[in-house]
C-alpha cells in the first residue's frame, strides 16, 4: 500500500531576502517617481509656476507646437547621428581589443576609461579651449595655410556633436567588446576553410553573432544622448537646445512642471520602446540559437 507524501513547501525566504531590497529600491526611487512625473504631466500650471491639480492635456498639446516639435526632431537627429558615429568608431575599436590577449585588452579598456575618471566639466572645458578662436586647432589651421582666418567652432552644433560622441563612445565600445570577445575563433577559421572571403565571413558570421552587443550599444548610446543637457549647455553656450535642455529649463527657471513632465514622459516612452524592441530581439535570438 503506497502512502501519499505531500510536496514540500519551497522556502521563499532566501528569494525574498535577495530580491526584496532591490525591489524596494526600484519601487521607491524608480517606479513611484516615474508615476509621479506621468501624473504631473496631466496637471495644469499655476499663475506663479506652481502645479494646479486639475486634469489637463495642454502640456501634450504644447509638445506639438512647431517650436518644441523642431527641438524634439533636432534632438532625435543628433542622438541618432551620435549613435551611428559611435558604432562606426567603436565597433572596429572593440573588435581590435577583443582580438588582443587578455592582459593587453584590459590595458586598452583602462585607457578608454581613463578620461572618464576626470570631472566631466573639465573634459567639456578642454574642448572649448582646444577649439576657441585662439586655440591650438585654429592656430594649426591658420599656420599651415589651410584656412585664412580662424573658424568659429565653439557654441555650434558640430562641437556639441563632438562632445556627445566622446562622452558616449565607451558606452558603445564596452557592450560590443563583451559580445565580440565571446566570438569563437574556430567559426571564423571554418568559414575561411569553406572558401569565404573576409567580407563574407564578417557579414554572415561576425556581424549576426555580435548584433546583440550592437543593439545594446544603440540603447546605451541613444537614450543618454537624447536626454543629456550638460554637453549642450557647455559646448552649445545656450545657442544649441536639445530636449534635455528644455526639460531642465521647464523644471528650473521657467517653472512649468507639467510641460517638463510631459517632455520627460516622451523620453520614457522612447526608452520603453527601445527596451521592448530589445527584449523581442533577444527572444528571437535565443530561438535561433536553439
Amino acid at each position: 500500500m503506497s502512502t501519499y507524501t505531500a510536496p514540500k513547501k519551497k522556502n521563499l525566504l532566501p528569494k525574498i531576502a535577495m530580491a526584496g531590497p532591490v525591489s524596494v529600491w526600484m519601487i521607491l526611487f524608480v517606479t513611484i517617481p516615474m508615476l509621479y512625473v506621468i501624473f504631473i504631466s496631466f496637471m495644469s500650471r499655476g499663475v506663479f509656476g506652481d502645479v494646479v491639480y486639475e486634469f489637463s492635456t495642454e502640456s501634450y498639446s504644447t509638445i506639438l507646437d512647431p517650436t518644441y516639435f523642431q527641438v524634439i526632431l533636432k534632438s532625435l537627429k543628433a542622438a541618432g547621428l551620435t549613435t551611428v558615429l559611435c558604432l562606426l568608431i567603436g565597433y572596429p575599436f572593440a573588435y581590435i581589443i577583443a582580438r588582443k590577449p587578455k592582459d593587453v585588452a584590459a590595458k586598452m579598456i583602462t585607457l578608454l576609461m581613463i578620461p572618464f575618471w576626470t570631472n566631466s566639466l573639465m573634459r567639456l572645458n578642454s574642448w572649448l579651449l582646444l577649439f576657441q578662436t585662439s586655440g591650438p586647432v585654429n592656430n594649426f589651421l591658420v599656420n599651415t595655410g589651410i584656412v585664412d582666418k580662424p573658424i568659429s567652432f565653439i557654441y555650434t552644433d558640430e562641437l556639441v556633436l563632438i562632445g556627445l560622441i566622446t562622452n558616449m563612445l565607451p558606452f558603445a565600445v564596452l557592450p560590443m567588446y563583451s559580445t565580440i570577445e565571446k566570438l569563437e575563433k574556430s567559426m571564423l577559421e571554418a568559414s575561411a576553410d569553406l572558401g569565404a572571403n573576409p567580407r563574407t565571413t564578417f557579414c554572415r558570421i561576425t556581424l549576426p553573432i555580435t548584433f546583440p552587443g550592437i543593439f545594446s550599444a544603440i540603447i546605451l548610446t541613444f537614450i543618454p544622448s537624447l536626454g543629456i543637457y550638460t554637453v549642450t549647455d557647455m559646448l552649445g553656450g545656450g545657442k544649441v537646445l536639445f530636449i534635455g535642455n528644455i526639460i531642465k529649463n521647464q523644471f528650473g527657471s521657467i517653472r512649468n512642471w507639467p510641460l517638463g513632465a510631459a517632455l520627460s514622459v516622451l523620453l520614457i516612452v522612447v526608452t520603453m520602446l527601445l527596451i521592448f524592441i530589445y527584449t523581442r530581439f533577444a527572444k528571437i535570438e535565443d530561438m535561433e540559437v536553439v
